[in-house]
């Protein structure tokens, strides 16, 4: 099925643009989503259509869904699916490519700023190798909300416009009901696109010289065009270009460390050019505190467990600089040389984002903050919690209240660190501001998902108004700030394909 044979409408309500697919054709397979047989929305994300400048009315008519689930297009879009590859799990794949997933095209919302539209589960395309392409409620519901949680707490993320319910049961170990994610992104340029343009311009007969270098060009006009300016120094552009992303992604990983976030599949493929968080299959987050905390089903040597992330972050950053090192300079040992610089500066940008964000969870500002003492504080309560374990969201919400101390098995040691820390006078005003109360409880996103995969939506909303609004106590979200139960045993999460 090609774009020609996509249902198109001269009304629709909706503009999309395909720049991805013309810059770069190489990396785009002109495709069709499967027709969802009985298309149902489950759940829509009303601020997110509005601030996209899409009618929420409009989106919820059977041609809104129709839209939602690539089954009705506006005249002129171009959906295509995008070719990549990737190292997952350390291995390389050289052909991965969006197999059961489409990009639209691209939305210019009211302010002006570029968002891809992109649907996940739309059926197999040419990349799908073994799968089925498609994809079912609960993990489509997991990725709505874990992906509004993070933009709720503040962590660059991609987002969920909406899940729709198709009709069609999908075989899993048992059927399941079968849906498609809509989901926005600032685009879907990763590591992988890199990794797939540089095998494609460094192969037999140099096809397609160029393909690396539109690519950057495509990259720095996209996301960091300052890299732009960068055309009188060593490496150009794209040297400018992977300095940027080696600092988003040092600022991203720190930022969902903070909150205790665990993302599953850290793979090439997954890392994004923008600095977004994406791809949020077998991920949760922590309660008890332990470095060692993975909760993929497929993550059996917890490569990306919660303590791993910052050296895997930097690990995926280096493939990306060898799929660039052809642009960085003609001499391969003085590119190196370059990248390796610029790889570097990934450790102290993440440590100052990770540093950073402890002094403030702890209340610690203005001078106190940058002092010897104020260092030695973040670095002892880390400690505290390495050797009690405690719930990672709590715990700070004690520490808040005054109560963490019933919290420790260690109380001397805790009563000493707190004498240190209140002595140097902490904020509970930047403490509340930078704690959240509220994170997806896995025990209640399980609930949730549970539920809905049964037909039963009415346990999602009130779980997605609660992280929707994550900082300071509510009476009304009460049940969404405490840690699972004992019963609840060991989380596993899974992909879902």
């Amino acid at each position: 099925m090609t774009a020609e044979t996509v249902p198109t409408s001269p009304t629709l309500p909706v503009t999309l643009s395909h720049r991805f697919a013309d810059d770069l054709p190489e990396l785009a397979l002109d495709w069709q989503a499967e027709t969802a047989p009985a298309p149902q929305l489950l759940v829509l994300n009303q601020p997110l259509a509005v601030e996209l400048g899409l009618d929420p009315a409009w989106l919820r008519t059977d041609d809104g869904v129709r839209f939602l689930v690539g089954n009705l297009v506006p005249e002129g879009a171009r959906p295509v699916a995008q070719a990549y590859a990737g190292h997952q799990f350390g291995g390389y794949s050289p052909r991965l490519g969006d197999g059961r997933a489409l990009l639209l095209g691209e939305l210019t919302t009211p302010d002006g700023t570029l968002r891809d539209l992109h649907l996940k589960g739309s059926g197999r395309t040419p990349f799908a190798r073994g799968g089925d392409g498609l994809a079912v409620v609960g993990p489509m519901l997991r990725e709505y909300v874990v992906s509004e949680a993070m933009h709720a707490l503040g962590v660059p993320t991609t987002r969920a416009l909406a899940v729709v319910a198709t009709g069609r049961t999908v075989q899993r170990e048992v059927p399941m009901p079968g849906a498609v994610l809509t989901r926005v992104a600032s685009s879907h340029l990763r590591v992988g696109s890199f990794q797939y343009a540089r095998a494609l311009a460094g192969g037999e007969g140099d096809r397609h010289p160029d393909l690396l270098r539109r690519l950057v060009d495509h990259a720095v006009a996209r996301h960091h065009p300052d890299a732009a300016h960068a055309t009188d120094r060593p490496g150009g552009p794209a040297l400018a270009l992977f300095e940027a992303v080696v600092a988003a992604q040092a600022d991203l990983v720190a930022r969902w460390m903070l909150v205790g976030f665990v993302h599953g599949v850290m793979n090439t493929d997954n890392v994004t050019i923008s600095g977004e968080t994406i791809d949020y299959g077998p991920c949760a987050f922590l309660e008890a505190f332990d470095p060692t905390t993975t909760f993929s089903s497929i993550d059996e040597g917890g490569r990306y467990a919660y303590g791993n992330q910052p050296p895997m972050a930097e690990w995926d950053l280096a493939r990306l600089a060898e799929a660039l090192l052809p642009l960085f300079h003609d001499d391969e040992a003085e590119a190196i040389t370059l990248a390796t610089t610029a790889l570097q500066g990934f450790r102290p940008r993440y440590s100052q984002a990770w540093d950073d964000g402890w002094r403030a969870k702890l209340g610690l500002a203005d001078e106190a903050a940058t002092s010897e003492a104020a260092a030695g504080v973040v670095d002892d309560f880390l400690a505290i919690l390495q050797t009690d374990h405690p719930d990672l969201t709590s715990f700070l919400v004690h520490l808040h209240a005054g109560t963490a101390r019933d919290h420790v098995l260690d109380v001397v040691t805790f009563d000493s660190w707190q004498q240190r820390w209140e002595s140097l006078g902490p904020d509970r005003d930047l403490m509340e501001r930078t704690n959240p109360v509220r994170v997806p409880r896995n025990h209640l996103v399980e609930e949730a998902l549970t539920a809905a995969t049964a037909g039963d939506l009415a346990p999602l909303g009130p779980l997605l108004a609660a992280i929707a609004s994550p900082w300071g106590e509510s009476a009304d979200f009460q049940a969404y700030a405490g840690a699972a139960p004992d019963t609840f045993g060991q989380y596993t999460t899974y992909c879902g394909t």
